[in-house]
């Protein structure tokens, strides 16, 4: 594919592959500079980022020579375009001139979509989106007290576009796409008309293009560029992973949902390196070592597990709190983040708790991370997967090793640390076997991260932070090269009141049976809330589900193939099978499971009936009474127990699906 330029009346016009991908002209320019004077704080995790920007200057002229556009304004020469086959380059001349608005082409009605990991909105039509990792916020939606509340209290209500994994990559709905290959801080402007804006704080900004004739060749197109992700083991989709941290007690508690017939494929600990206690709620103690206060012998214990085919899941993260012993070991090695202006370690408030910062620009620091935690405290002693948390915490003023800027390192940070968790798997011959995964991320980190986490969801319906979230997350990072993704089942956040209902329990397990990996997470307070083995009626709800989950273990084998064949996410928009259908492009609450199930989870409080869209030419099979629907838009009953969840009756997996009935009614 190739770019060509050619002049138009008042400007010029830039294609690729045939499509217009930029178009300036005096009403429009392609191009505007200026100066930036950034304002930024930062309350553990949740950043405030405010700029002055000035001098703004938008070139008119222009002159072409051999694939470089020279722009000039008031005669004198102020930026440059250069292109090559399959990318642009923007540059300014003039020193100071650090804030880059480069405006792309946009068609009539044309959707996009992109910018990473997105919680509230899959089409980014009509809003801006800010490419920064940080705490995504609790409530994230500023007219509710809760979120007000939070924004008070510790700035941490977040908005709309607040999200642990960014990512400045625009995908259009003419099969086009636009990636910035930079970690700075950027922001995906859509709420123009006529184009989209990619607000770039550099003085140099190249972007990659990327095209195809539909959206399945584009997406397989993004995931080779940003890494095609490996297969996830056969334990990880064969059952729940269930999360308990009760120290000792949760063995005994495992009992319960073995003894309720749950399919369990992990007991996930996250408290085995002991815990502590604040205000926010249980906390864990930053020293990722075993505590044996907490799990005596552990080793043991887990091998009893692993006779029983139960694996055992630990948590780590890229900070040390400085009252434990790593911390002293790291400091020593010289593998954490300095101040400025000193030699100090350079200390994070994490809440009511102080951590250094690894220094991951320093190849010695990932190794010793990897080895002397990762491989040596964990892998070691039988550990066979770790939520590795984290990642969106790096300050703007640190010191780091490499003389790299932090406030380009900072979106670059969760990618250096799954590449140290990765490192650690290879260095045991684990990798394709042992599991971690994340919610932090930006562009590259499927490269090394197996699989996503959706994050913190508030354990409510709400819908900026609720359950539905957890959908326009997978789908929007399945888009940017994202395999697989999953949840907290049951929800994490629980503040100032707000806790688990049964209604949002049993709900959460139904839709965790239809994602890649089910999980269940006991939240911040969990004693405050419902657990899933707080009744016999929740106990037998996750149970039933798990069973649901372990049963389609041959589709999502399959998938896990096509994902590693084509890129292809395990769940899907509709729009990526039936492109032609422009009133699917922003369809959000219900997915594509591969290519032949279709999931439309209940994400309303109180809701029995919900609108379920059937997309294609061909009827749908009702998975629970086994009546067919044509395409269209159905009311379906949506009783408890019962989701919309609907089958393609020519699929070879026709029968796998339609024995559903069978598990559920066990």
């Amino acid at each position: 594919m190739t770019v060509q330029i050619s002049a138009i009346d008042g400007g010029f016009e830039i294609k690729f592959a045939g499509r217009t991908l930029l178009r300036h002209t005096a009403d429009c320019p392609a191009l505007v500079i200026g100066r930036g004077c950034a304002d930024i704080a930062m309350y553990r995790g949740n950043f405030r980022i405010e700029d002055s920007a000035q001098d703004l200057i938008a070139p008119l002229l222009w002159a072409s020579e051999d694939k470089v556009l020279n722009l000039f304004h008031e005669r004198v020469q102020v930026a440059q375009i250069a292109f090559g086959d399959d990318d642009l380059r923007v540059t300014t001349l003039i020193p100071g001139y650090d804030r880059i608005w480069l405006n792309f082409h946009a068609s009539p009605d044309e959707t996009v979509w992109g910018g990473g990991e997105q919680m509230s909105y899959l089409a980014l039509n009509g809003r801006r989106f800010p490419m920064w990792t940080s705490e995504p916020g609790v409530g994230r939606d500023k007219t509710t007290p809760l979120t007000r509340i939070m924004d008070e209290t510790a700035m941490a209500g977040g908005d709309y576009w607040n999200t642990n994994y960014p990512q400045p990559t625009l995908i259009t709905s003419r099969w086009l796409a636009v990636h910035l290959d930079a970690s700075v801080y950027s922001v995906i402007d859509c709420t123009a008309q006529t184009h989209h804006t990619i607000e770039v704080w550099a003085t140099t900004a190249r972007f990659e293009l990327f095209a195809d004739d539909g959206p399945q060749g584009l997406v397989g197109q993004l995931s080779t560029r940003f890494g095609r992700p490996r297969a996830l083991p056969d334990w990880a989709i064969g059952g729940a992973i269930v999360g308990l941290k009760q120290g000792e007690k949760s063995f005994e508690r495992l009992d319960r949902f073995s003894e309720a017939g749950a399919s369990i494929a992990g007991l996930w600990c996250e408290d085995w390196a002991g815990i502590r206690e604040t205000s926010f709620g249980r906390r864990l103690f930053w020293d990722w070592r075993r505590s044996e206060a907490r799990y005596p012998d552990l080793p043991a214990r887990i091998k009893e597990l692993n006779a029983r085919g139960i694996r055992f899941l630990a948590y780590a993260n890229p900070y040390l709190a400085i009252d434990g012993m790593l911390y002293r070991e790291a400091l020593a090695g010289g593998h954490l983040c300095r101040k400025q202006d000193e030699d100090a370690p350079y200390l994070v408030d994490f809440g009511e708790f102080d951590c250094g910062v690894l220094d991951f620009t320093r190849a010695e620091t990932c190794a010793w991370f990897a080895r002397r935690i990762l491989c040596e405290e964990m892998l070691d002693i039988g550990i066979d997967g770790w939520m590795a948390d984290f990642g969106e915490y790096l300050p703007t003023d640190v010191r780091l090793a490499n003389g790299m800027d932090a406030m380009e390192a900072h979106n670059l940070w969760p990618v250096l640390w799954a590449q140290v968790n990765d490192r650690a798997l290879a260095m045991r011959g684990r990798q394709g076997d042992a599991l971690f995964f994340m919610r932090a991320g930006f562009s590259g980190v499927s490269s090394a991260c197996p699989l996503l986490w959706a994050g913190d969801q508030s354990v409510d319906f709400t819908r900026h932070d609720g359950i539905g979230t957890v959908i326009t997350a997978a789908l929007s990072a399945g888009l940017v090269g994202n395999a697989y993704s999953h949840s907290d089942c049951g929800g994490y956040t629980s503040l100032h009141g707000n806790i688990r209902s049964v209604e949002l329990m049993k709900r959460w397990c139904e839709l965790a049976a239809f994602a890649p990996v089910m999980r269940s997470h006991e939240g911040n307070r969990p004693d405050d809330n419902l657990q899933y083995d707080s009744t016999p009626e929740l106990l037998a709800c996750f149970a039933r589900w798990s069973r649901v989950h372990a049963h389609l273990a041959p589709y999502v084998r399959h998938l896990c193939d096509e994902a590693v064949a084509t890129g292809l996410p395990a769940q899907r928009p509709l729009f990526l099978h039936y492109p032609q259908d422009t009133s699917l492009y922003a369809l959000q609450d219900q997915f594509l499971y591969g290519a032949d199930l279709l999931v439309a989870p209940v994400i309303e409080e109180s809701a029995r009936l919900r609108s379920v869209t059937l997309p294609g030419d061909q009827p749908w099979r009702h998975v629970w009474t086994g009546m067919d629907f044509a395409p269209g838009t159905h009311d379906i009953a949506a009783p408890i127990g019962h989701p919309p969840v609907f089958y393609r009756t020519d699929s070879a997996f026709a029968d796998l699906f339609a024995a559903m009935r069978e598990v559920i009614a066990k």
